[in-house]
């Protein structure tokens, strides 16, 4: 290390201030991030090429040098455009070489200059320099500046480590406001802009008035800085003791013999744990949370989480399961005690058993069951779990429009939890449970994703063996659960979805089905719920039929079931206010004595004894139902009117229909004149206006009601038909004929016409009802009208279709 001083070696004196005569031109040294300030010696470490160069340059002359900052400190080797322009003219004190090259220089500095111009920028920067001397006017309000100054500044001396505490007395005993600005704006560690500014402010009360606002402004921080690090430290301080006497509190416990309450939970969740065979990835990530949850303190947020997620993991039935009972004739029995008839349901699960006792491991089914409301899905459903000999959950999904009901909530959210699966599986406290899913029809989507979805995972046997639950966040399998849904309609299901399940249609239940599930269930549970007994109350097989022909109107028995309630009550009344002391009978004339007048009637005989009306059959969610076609005729000019809320395939029904009447009205109707149609308007209207209506199936209905009101041969009142049309009069085959027979059968109606290809579909309606009911079955919209349009005299059925089917 070499050090450089006095050419002598000694230490050389220099004149610095305003005194010294300025040079023309001077070599400029720029300084990074930096400010120097007049009369301050400044340490600095030159390390730049053309720096080095220029220090010794002025070694070798009279050690004149100004500093100047420069804009941009990233830069290198900034050029005059990079600078200010104003620095400080100094003088070199000392010098001293660094072995790696570097300088170390200490710097004496003078008085303010002003760049005037730059000379020259090789090898190093030289500028034409001019004093910049102060502006001071000595006023009360300056005293006063420089009194403000030295309180805030000895304020922050006080509370600033980096700020000795000899800058008090020096900051104190400075009478030149000047100087005291200098001294100040040196010590404070400021932005550049902020010293470059008060450096450039020529006049004193101004840069004593800007001084006062940046130290009341870092009195304010250093205020903001001291509180934070007070309630740091007071944080610590509550740590730290509640560490101590935690640690206190155990070796008291320990020495009492007493465990922790910590270590207890813990120990106690440890145990659960064992005892279950858990999978070996479920195992690591317990045993994870286990040690996790031993570090964490009762009162932090995290162990509440860590604790609730290993509940969750020793809750799940991993390895649990119920024994499946595959006796046949039990479950036939236990399926026969609980529902009537629907035999297709039964063998169904017959099957199963019979695969289940040749096969053990085969995975568990996905059976949906589709049909009206009330015809006993639900009810199905616990009772194929009660013949399995398994547990039993169920979850409704109607309505529901959140993805994370189904997978559950991340365990970042407050107040995660798994989804409806998992905590279903918790319930039922075995893996092999029968879980039944309600409502799946009606699964909604929004924003926060689509259920339907994640039902794809759940409901998928190649899938569903490593179900994960976002809570969990670990395999569970569902590989031996029994999944059973319900859903009153399969179009808004998706079609991935309804791939993935076996689809079980219930319809309605006919008349005599309705009587015989009254009379085997309704009635018993009705008598029982409402406080009686059968020896205060009985229904007769007429009185039965009264109520399920006059007060209800249903596929299912829901309604029925609510009447026979109804009844009950009324007799349960009697009995509480002492007015009944027999036995009470509820037979066919007793019946609106408890329930009030008759709430529907058949209205066939009624509506169609006019030309121009006919009786068709439609499917609706709910069931099968009876619809009729109006039309009628007025002096026009050849328009069709459509009205009755119908859809779009329902209206070209209705314009195909008129088109085949009008093509073929020499056959339809003899005698019709030809300008018929183009001398009147048609209005064809469906009542019940505000039902929407639609489909294809009316197309024959239609027909047939033009033709009636153009031949003035009103339509049979004991026949209704359904079947899509064609404009060659073809008629096509539908939907829904079990459905539409049955709502035929409640509503009296003795004789159906369906198309010719739907005569395959005649096993499907019970036996009991094919007795009671004559089916028709037409290719041709001619066959159509020779069966429902009245003879002139109006006698017997008339012609019969060569292809017709009678079940009589």
């Amino acid at each position: 290390m070499i050090e450089v001083g006095a050419p002598d070696g000694g230490p050389r004196e220099v004149a610095v201030g305003g005194t010294r005569q300025l040079p023309e031109r001077v070599g400029v040294l720029p300084l990074r991030d930096t400010v120097t300030f007049p009369d301050m010696l400044v340490p600095l470490n030159v390390g730049q090429e053309r720096s080095i160069e220029l220090i010794n340059e002025v070694l070798r002359g009279d050690r004149t040098i100004a500093m100047i900052a420069s804009r941009k400190g990233e830069l290198e080797t900034p050029g005059p455009e990079d600078m200010y322009s104003v620095g400080v003219l100094g003088v070199v004190a000392r010098m001293i070489r660094v072995p790696d090259g570097t300088l170390r220089v200490l710097i004496q500095g003078g008085q303010r200059v002003r760049v005037e111009r730059w000379a020259q920028t090789e090898p190093y920067l030289v500028a034409e320099i001019a004093p910049a001397p102060d502006v001071v006017e000595q006023t009360t309000e300056l005293t006063a500046l420089m009194r403000n100054v030295q309180h805030t500044f000895t304020n922050i001396v006080e509370q600033v480590p980096y700020l000795p505490e000899e800058l008090q007395v020096m900051v104190a005993n400075v009478e030149d406001p000047s100087a005291l600005t200098h001294l100040i704006a040196g010590a404070l560690r400021l932005k550049t802009e902020d010293k470059q500014a008060l450096l450039e402010q020529l006049d004193v009360a101004k840069r004593l008035r800007r001084l006062s606002e940046i130290l009341a402004r870092e009195l304010e921080v250093v205020a903001i800085g001291s509180k934070i690090q007070s309630q740091v430290q007071s944080e610590l301080d509550k740590g730290q003791r509640e560490y101590f006497l935690r640690q206190q509190l155990k070796a008291i416990q320990e020495e009492l013999g007493e465990a922790d309450e910590v270590q207890a939970e813990v120990s106690e969740l440890r145990e659960q744990l064992a005892a279950i065979e858990l999978p070996e990835t479920v195992r690591k990530q317990a045993d994870r949370e286990l040690a996790r949850l031993e570090r964490l303190q009762p009162a932090m947020a995290e162990y509440g989480v860590a604790r609730s997620y290993l509940e969750w993991i020793a809750a799940l039935p991993w390895d649990a399961s119920t024994e499946d009972n595959l006796d046949l004739a039990h479950a036939r029995k236990t399926l026969d005690e609980d529902h009537y008839d629907i035999e297709q349901v039964k063998d169904r699960i017959l099957e199963f058993l019979a695969v289940r006792s040749l096969k053990p491991d085969a995975r568990g089914s996905i059976l949906c069951f589709a049909g009206p409301p009330g015809v006993g899905k639900t009810s199905l459903g616990r009772s194929i779990a009660r013949a399995l000999g398994r547990k039993f959950e169920r979850i409704s999904v109607g309505g529901v429009r959140d993805e994370a009901e189904i997978r559950g909530h991340r365990r970042t959210y407050i107040g995660a939890m798994p989804g409806t699966i998992i905590r279903a599986m918790r319930d039922a406290g075995a893996n092999n449970p029968l879980l039944m899913i309600d409502e799946i029809d009606k699964l909604g989507a929004d924003f926060r994703g689509d259920p339907s979805s994640a039902m794809l995972e759940v409901l998928d046997p190649e899938q569903n063996h490593s179900f994960r639950d976002h809570y969990l966040d670990l395999p569970f399998s569902l590989v031996n659960v029994m999944f059973v849904t319900t859903a009153n309609t399969l179009e808004t299901i998706p079609g991935p979805l309804r791939d993935r399940m076996e689809v079980i249609t219930l319809a309605g239940y006919t008349e005599a089905e309705k009587l015989e599930i009254a009379k085997r269930y309704l009635v018993p549970r009705q008598i029982e719920r409402n406080g009686l007994t059968r020896s205060r109350i009985s229904f007769t097989d007429a009185g039965l039929r009264a109520i399920i022909a006059d007060y209800t109107r249903e596929a299912g028995v829901r309604q029925l079931e609510r009447e026979i309630g109804s009844a009950c009550r009324k007799v349960a009344r009697r009995v509480a206010e002492g007015t009944l002391t027999r036995k009470l009978t509820v037979s066919e004339p007793r019946v609106p004595e408890l329930l009030g007048k008759r709430k529907f009637f058949s209205e066939a005989r009624r509506r169609t004894s006019r030309p121009g009306v006919a009786t068709g059959l439609a499917w609706t969610p709910v069931g099968g139902d009876v619809l009729f076609v109006e039309a009628t005729s007025m002096p026009g000019k050849g328009r069709l009117t459509i009205t009755g809320q119908l859809g779009e395939v329902m209206k070209e029904s209705a314009q195909a229909a008129l088109s085949y009447v009008r093509s073929n009205a020499a056959e339809v109707v003899p005698g019709l004149p030809e300008d018929w149609f183009a001398e009147h308007d048609i209005h064809i209207h469906v009542p019940a206006g505000a039902i929407p209506k639609d489909g294809p199936s009316a197309g024959i209905a239609i027909a047939t009601a033009l033709a009636s009101l153009l031949s003035g041969r009103p339509v049979r009142s004991e026949v209704a038909m359904t079947g899509e049309i064609t404009l060659t009069g073809q008629v096509l085959p539908i939907g829904g004929f079990k459905e539409k027979a049955l709502a035929a059968q409640r509503n009296g109606i003795r004789c159906v016409i369906a198309p010719a290809r739907n005569e395959q579909d005649v096993d499907e309606i019970p036996e009991h009802l094919r007795k009671d009911l004559e089916l028709f079955f037409v290719a041709t919209i001619g066959e159509v009208l020779d069966l429902a349009l009245q003879r002139r005299a109006a006698r017997g059925l008339g012609k019969r279709s060569p292809i017709a089917y009678s079940a009589s």
